[in-house]
């Protein structure tokens, strides 16, 4: 069958499309995506602005849109953070759903890592041993570690690149000041998750998702030779925090001149680095490896798990 995912975070509204069998890997047909940066349309009190409701609607209706030119045969959508605490999410998820036609799922932060982290271990298999997944999105940072194919331990906290911005780098480019207060509060937020992990054995692999992650690692980490055609890259703790401050002294629009970050990531790719510095170093990584499957593929590989025939 032809499974779509439609993904609607913070940051962007998605649509990965796959070609998908069980027992078989996913194959990859389309993926399109609209950037809406949904921190931009929250009012004081948390809720999603009119504005925000509209962006959000176009983005939705082009993502159905590309369902139906791509011949999809079931869609199962969801959303992320941003819907999940808005004042006015389930009024908003509504509309939403009607727009789509389908039903869509607010994941808890929980569901978010313990899928994410199942895509991860897809991906690196059981030869990696314990793994240990950090996950940064636009409003949340998603964090597991376990064995098996369901995490031992897995969180969310408020610690979203488009987050961070919004509530702390107010400035282009943000202040000494600015980056202080979000260093403290990463440092502050992450305490209580490294003294939780202090408690389980050590990861024998860690690994991140994302595309802030994937844009930090194409500007400061390392290309690393693997079978197939994806690139993949590792990225040491001492480089990122060497780029990190050197990224907060350029304004936005001269960042995307600096390889891997892309227009849609430049406005937040600071808070981003600054929330991934603080989480390797709050818990003792120096290094982790770049995996290409996230969310979405997660939600596919637990539907095709549904879908299985079972003995």
């Amino acid at each position: 069958m032809r499974l779509g995912v439609l993904d609607i975070g913070s940051n962007t509204v998605h649509l990965l499309v796959v070609d998908a069998v069980p027992d078989a890997r996913p194959d990859p047909a389309a993926d399109e995506g609209s950037t809406v940066r949904l921190m931009r349309y929250l009012d004081d009190d948390g809720a999603i602005t009119e504005e925000g409701v509209a962006t959000l609607g176009a983005a939705v209706g082009k993502a159905v849109k590309a369902a139906g030119r791509f011949g999809v045969d079931e869609v199962v959508g969801i959303a992320t953070s941003a819907i999940r605490e808005a004042a006015n999410g389930p009024e908003v998820l509504a509309h939403l759903s009607d727009l789509a036609g389908v039903e869509l799922q607010v994941l808890s932060g929980r569901e978010e890592a313990e899928l994410t982290f199942l895509a991860a271990r897809r991906w690196h298999g059981w030869a990696a041993g314990r793994l240990l997944l950090l996950d940064i999105g636009g409003g949340s940072l998603e964090i597991a570690t376990g064995l098996d194919e369901r995490p031992d331990y897995a969180v969310s906290v408020p610690l979203g690149a488009g987050r961070l911005t919004r509530q702390f780098l107010r400035s282009d480019p943000p202040t000494e000041h600015e980056v202080r207060e979000a260093k403290s509060y990463a440092k502050k937020v992450l305490a209580a998750v490294a003294k939780d992990l202090a408690k389980l054995p050590a990861p024998d692999h860690v690994v991140a998702t994302s595309k802030t992650f994937r844009s930090l690692a194409r500007l400061a980490g390392q290309q690393v030779a693997v079978v197939g055609p994806e690139e993949r890259r590792r990225m040491r703790l001492a480089d990122l925090a060497d780029w990190t401050p050197r990224l907060a002294k350029i304004p936005a629009e001269q960042r995307m001149e600096l390889p891997g970050i892309t227009p849609e990531r430049t406005y937040q790719i600071v808070g981003g680095a600054i929330v991934a510095q603080r989480a390797m170093k709050s818990l003792g990584i120096d290094e982790l490896e770049i995996c290409p499957w996230a969310l979405r593929e997660g939600v596919i590989l637990r539907r095709l798990d549904q879908l299985a025939p079972t003995a």
